[in-house]
């Protein structure tokens, strides 16, 4: 989902509603205004309003749940690189050309997932070449000959870190997928459309009103587009920082 289109959507259908219950209000017959048809207006729209306020809720927060989660895996993964990093060079100098390797992988995942011109989308499917060069690192440590107890320790740790960072780049692949149901989403709007509509049916016409309601048209779909921006954490405005990645990159094979 486009987080730009959605939000263009709700603020036309929200400001849209509005302004066709202001029209409407001039095509019904006054009876439909008393104070008991007010009263009952007002208790099912407040209804509404509540169910909006909660769905809107959830979809916040599983949102803001799966941006968090991707954020400490990003934090989590560089860790796990220079300590990876770090062990190699403490079994010696037989790991040279593995770490370098290491650096090489890394740098060219950092350049995919956060690429340097605005123009170049976020690639986060590694490429069979890119898949094929992180697997190659295990095997690699696997191969290696220790010659005693404190480098057969080392390449076990060793293993076990690659193994783990080979298991993460599944969590950038999990990224793409949306955390909010569109289901959800539509029914979002749908009740946001009513609420909007019976504002408009109920509100005096004058210039106030109306811009009244145009500002809370385009907030709420401010809410929701940003919503929909920390579901796509690394597309958009609100992206996941590449800061510890590029950190752990700089600080490689020293």
């Amino acid at each position: 989902m486009n987080p730009t289109i959605v939000g263009m959507i709700v603020f036309a259908c929200t400001f849209g509603g509005a302004l066709l219950g202001m029209w409407s209000r001039t095509a019904l017959p006054e009876h439909h205004f008393d104070a008991e048809s007010r009263g009952t207006a007002k208790a099912g729209i407040g209804l509404i309003a509540t169910m909006a306020a909660l769905v809107l809720g959830l979809v916040t927060t599983s949102a803001k749940s799966s941006f968090d989660a991707i954020n400490a895996g990003v934090k989590q993964t560089a860790i796990e690189i220079l300590t990876l990093d770090r062990v190699l060079a403490r079994y010696g100098s037989e790991t040279s050309e593995i770490r370098k390797s290491l650096q090489y992988v890394v740098g060219v995942r950092i350049d995919t997932i956060w690429p340097q011109g605005s123009s170049k989308p976020a690639n986060l499917n590694p490429t069979r070449s890119g898949v094929e060069l992180a697997e190659g690192l295990a095997d690699a440590i696997r191969d290696l000959k220790p010659r005693n107890d404190s480098q057969r320790a080392l390449q076990s740790r060793a293993l076990d870190r690659t193994e783990g960072l080979l298991q993460a780049r599944w969590l950038l692949l999990a990224a793409t997928e949306t955390s909010i149901p569109v289901p959800f989403l539509a029914i979002l709007l749908f009740w946001l459309t009513i609420i909007f509509a019976s504002f408009g049916l109920f509100a005096p016409r004058n210039a106030t009103v109306v811009t009244i309601l145009f500002v809370c048209a385009l907030s709420v779909s401010s809410a929701v587009f940003l919503v929909l921006e920390m579901d796509a954490p690394f597309h958009g405005l609100i992206k996941i920082s590449a800061d510890p990645m590029r950190y752990a990159y700089a600080h490689l094979n020293q």
